[in-house]
């Protein structure tokens, strides 16, 4: 629990400050960013040989280990920069099959770029969107499940859910969601935080879309993310660039998937190629691989956690069951000032880097905190003590 046992100078983090935000941007390990650093030099060494040359078979053999982590069908993986493009990606190709009045639906924890997909394609395409509200604090997962299930309808067509909330750090039930409402409505499964943070199986899982970040808690270089897509859902599912794999002349493969998304243009596919590496690097952080480092993630986070609600005075706000790397609080009323005031006091008086949101219910704000590898008890005794210290006036 300590991390006594791990090497800290397997990352270029500022050491002066305490950070507690992995989640929103991750950190990426030495080894991996060298990693990197040996692609862009074959890259730039021979720009021409590179691209018609090696990169399509680098990139292949990325995305087979890539599927064999997250549980998933190669042929149905493509990367992506991010899941938000892969979720604009699905709505996008979405649009010619919705009408007025069909419905996509969300919950009202949704993360807001997604939202943001969401209310685009509905303004296109005269969709009407449904949220779910999601109960926070909450007793259980099933309160969670019963939310989005009792939002559908018959006219929901698309149902956009979270594998773990943003803002609340809750780890969503999406198989039991999926079970409930696949097939009759098509479920895109918001991943962002799921790889390297939860064991997946997205074959399993069985829902129609998945998108995820390898830029989080799997550590690789800012940029590399994917979109999986079921069997009966690849066919007409397009990139948000079109390139020369519309026509077949990208790299005259078969699977019409990975001819429409492996090229999407000249650009700089280092992120995706390292993704094998950070597997390695940070599977190998642990003598029990992958799943203690994600076991070892988990305790630290609900350690954390106990220590933050006690600092505060306040009832964990969900149970042990959903949290998987991160948790959330909410701040008393008052407290340090607007979610934007406490997030900029914490960082330059306290030196500590944490996730702070407005968030409508008591106290107004939530407090997210990660725990990743380089992360210590004391890490989250330091941001208790100095949440409890908070004035009610963070700025002048």
């Amino acid at each position: 629990m300590d991390r006594g046992s791990v090497d800290d100078t397997c990352w270029r983090l500022d050491r002066s400050f305490v950070h507690l935000n992995h989640g929103s941007y991750g950190a990426c390990p030495v080894p991996v960013l060298d990693a990197q650093d040996g692609w862009r030099d074959d890259l730039e060494r021979d720009p021409t040989g590179f691209f018609t040359g090696g990169y399509f078979a680098a990139l292949d053999a990325a995305r087979e280990r890539l599927a064999s982590f997250v549980g998933a069908d190669p042929a149905g993986l493509v990367f992506v920069p991010n899941a938000t493009t892969g979720v604009n990606a699905v709505l996008r190709s979405w649009e010619r099959r919705l009408t007025r009045g069909d419905e996509i639906l969300v919950t009202d924890h949704t993360y807001a770029a997604c939202r943001n997909v969401v209310d685009a394609t509905a303004a296109r395409t005269g969709a009407r969107v449904v949220v779910a509200r999601l109960p926070f604090p909450v007793a259980s997962a099933g309160d969670v499940v019963e939310a989005v299930v009792r939002a559908a309808g018959p006219r929901s067509r698309l149902a956009l859910v979270d594998h773990v909330t943003s803002s609340t750090a809750l780890m969503v039930p999406v198989a039991a969601i999926v079970d409930a409402l696949e097939p009759a409505v098509a479920v895109l499964v918001d991943g962002a935080h799921a790889p390297g943070m939860v064991p997946l199986d997205l074959d399993r899982l069985g829902a129609s879309y998945v998108v995820g970040n390898c830029h989080k808690w799997l550590c690789a270089p800012k940029g590399a993310g994917y979109l999986w897509a079921r069997t009966d859902h690849r066919e007409g599912l397009e990139p948000v660039v079109i390139s020369h794999g519309w026509n077949g002349r990208s790299r005259g493969n078969p699977n019409r998937l990975h001819e429409l998304f492996d090229w999407p243009g000249t650009f700089d596919p280092s992120a995706w190629l390292a993704v094998p590496d950070a597997i390695d690097t940070v599977g190998g952080l642990r003598l029990g691989g992958w799943p203690e480092v994600m076991a070892s993630n988990r305790a630290l986070a609900l350690a954390g956690r106990d220590i933050v609600c006690d600092a505060l005075g306040i009832d964990p706000p969900c149970p042990d069951e959903l949290i998987g790397a991160m948790a959330a609080a909410p701040m008393p009323a008052g407290a340090g000032g607007a979610a934007e005031d406490l997030r900029r006091w914490l960082r330059e008086v306290h030196r500590i880097v944490v996730a702070v949101s407005p968030w409508p219910g008591p106290g107004g704000r939530l407090v997210r905190w990660s725990a990743q590898q380089y992360n210590h008890l004391g890490d989250y005794e330091r941001l208790g003590a100095a949440l409890a210290a908070a004035p009610t006036r963070t700025t002048g």
